[in-house]
């Protein structure tokens, strides 16, 4: 049995009494929805029109939101309906980066992730959801998609259809009869300075510079409101456990390269590790929308999410920095390499998990890409040989010491600036991850990209060559301090960019 719906826009007058069930039924806050309707204007007096698509939640079956939710907050019933338990929630917003529909939203009442669930209660008992009881005109359907002989599989079977988003392999259960390829499709209507009746998102806003649609007269004239989930403080974490991990991994490779880094090898290195893990936990609970939940990502995990996953991979880089402590400063011999290797692994896991993630974050096409784990590696050697450098220098080490540092982060840096390269300005395999893209190489963010990010690494590449030997260790801490604000400015964009694309 799979629940399904079927929307007639040929027959739909946008009346939105579907939104009005929808809110009315389920207590949704004031301008937040579970269902709404979409204008798209197009023509030009007297020869214009105005299209309408009833948006919501695809109850996908191959769903993104079940994927990555950490605590099984979303779940797919046995009757196909995308369901949710709002006391099972801790408020991550993963779940909204990995819709490509915009149906999921945090109830300002709750905190807690929320969206249309097929009216489930109603389902439950023999009953119809809100939206198909109120429609005027009979332009929602809903039943069984299995079953050849319900009327919604007839409709389905004898006229056609279109989905949302069906390059994203979602499988889509809901299916639009009659729809123009402006409203299911949100790069072929940019918005134009306002609504009818609401004001855009100023990223929507901002956006429609970057795209056009077949159609250059259509326009999305309503739709809702649909802020970035994830803002600075993810930015951030990026960096601090990009840092930590990178502090340990060169310390580690020093070792193996039997270069001896002293007290920054073994005591600071460990420490920055440390607190680099600490503080990306920290920033994760503070962008929850429920952080005294937290702890349900440990005791009611889906351990399929790399949220979750990613959990345990901070934890073993604080577990590999506080073994290398002590081995290091216990001085045991055959035990060292045997730890670097180890702390190699975890550093490379804690700095590279997050492209697993955003790999499940669906909706963000620019962050699907390929280069995102070595880059993320790259990034965090970059700006953790960087913060080497400073504790080298600080602990009095010798020219080697702060030579080794150098090296590793100018072979990061070139790294970081290729992969960069590579990625913004290659071929994309969907048109949202070349909005995306656009955006950071000519749009908008094209000045912090190319001036914060690109070019403010290689004038640290530029002063730390000088230092490749280790001499002039001034030129080599300004390098390394550089180093850290470009890498902070190009996770502020990037991440940013990926959530600016409409998905709706």
């Amino acid at each position: 049995m799979k629940y399904g719906f079927a929307i007639d826009q040929r027959t739909c007058v946008g009346c939105h009494a579907c939104t009005v069930a929808c809110k009315t039924e389920h207590d949704v806050p004031v301008g937040q929805f579970r269902t709404w309707v979409k204008y798209v204007d197009s023509g030009s007096y007297p020869d214009n029109t105005r299209d309408f698509g009833v948006m919501r939640c695809n109850h996908c079956t191959d769903a993104p939101c079940v994927k990555i939710c950490p605590t099984e907050a979303l779940f797919k019933r046995d009757d196909g309906i995308v369901d949710f338990d709002g006391d099972s929630c801790i408020g991550c917003k993963s779940c909204m980066q990995a819709c490509p529909y915009d149906a999921i939203y945090i109830d300002e009442d709750t905190n807690t992730a929320a969206k249309c669930n097929f009216c489930a209660h109603r389902v439950d008992e023999g009953l119809e959801p809100a939206c198909v009881v109120v429609c005027p005109t009979h332009s929602i359907w809903v039943g069984d998609l299995d079953d050849e002989d319900s009327g919604i599989a007839r409709l389905i079977a004898d006229n056609p259809t279109q989905v949302r988003a069906p390059e994203q392999n979602t499988g889509p259960n809901v299916f639009y009869l009659g729809a123009d390829r402006a409203v299911l499709d949100p790069l072929e209507a940019p918005v134009r300075d306002t609504y009818l009746w609401a004001k855009p998102d100023e990223q929507r806003l901002r956006t429609q510079d970057d795209f056009t649609g077949s159609d250059p007269t259509a326009t999305t004239t309503l739709n809702t409101a649909h802020p970035r989930p994830w803002g600075w403080r993810v930015a951030t974490y990026l960096w601090t456990k990009a840092a930590g991990a990178g502090a340990l991994f060169t310390a580690a490779l020093a070792l193996l390269f039997g270069v001896d880094l002293g007290v920054a090898g073994s005591v600071l290195a460990p420490v920055l590790a440390a607190a680099g893990a600490a503080a990306t936990g920290v920033l994760l609970i503070w962008d929850l929308k429920r952080p005294e939940r937290f702890y349900y990502l440990f005791t009611r995990p889906n351990n399929g999410s790399w949220l979750v996953r990613g959990g345990y991979c901070l934890l073993a880089l604080g577990a590999a920095a506080i073994a290398w402590f002590v081995v290091r400063i216990a001085d045991v011999g055959g035990l060292s390499e045997v730890i670097g290797v180890l702390a190699i692994v975890a550093c490379a896991m804690a700095a590279g998990y997050t492209a697993f993630l955003f790999g499940q974050a669906e909706g963000r096409d620019l962050w699907q890409s390929k280069w995102l784990f070595p880059h993320l590696l790259v990034q965090a050697a970059m700006v953790g040989a960087g913060l080497m450098i400073l504790a080298s220098i600080v602990t009095g080490q010798d020219d080697a010491a702060t030579a080794f540092a150098v090296r590793v982060m100018v072979v990061a840096v070139l790294g970081h600036v290729a992969i960069s390269l590579a990625d913004l300005l290659g071929r994309h395999e969907t048109r949202g991850a070349t909005v995306a893209a656009a955006t950071l190489v000519r749009g908008r963010y094209a000045r912090a990209f190319w001036g914060g990010s690109t070019a403010l690494s290689l004038v640290a590449l530029l002063i730390a060559l000088p230092s490749w030997n280790g001499s002039l260790p001034g030129l080599a801490l300004v390098a390394g301090l550089l180093v850290q604000v470009s890498l902070v400015v190009h996770e502020v964009v990037y991440v940013r960019a990926a959530q600016d694309v409409p998905l709706s």
